[in-house]
């Protein structure tokens, strides 16, 4: 039997929305994560692109949503 080429196994940037560019994760040894983004721009782009199948059948969610953008 032929032996098989080793690939290239160098890590390749993972694709990303446009909104989210730059964003890296990293795990190190004591499994905690280090992004290069901050917490607040991954939310807010998870509330605007994420449907929560929990929230769906709500009828008092866009009064919270207009309320909190009221607050702010």
């Amino acid at each position: 039997m032929a032996k098989r080429k080793k690939k290239d196994t160098a890590p390749q940037k993972p694709k990303v929305a446009k909104e989210l560019d730059g964003l890296e994760l990293n795990v190190d040894s004591f499994g905690e994560i280090h992004n290069s983004l901050s917490i607040d721009k991954i939310n807010d782009f998870l509330n605007k692109n994420v449907d929560d199948k929990k929230l769906r059948d709500r009828d008092d969610l866009d009064e919270i949503k207009g309320n909190t953008d009221e607050e702010e």
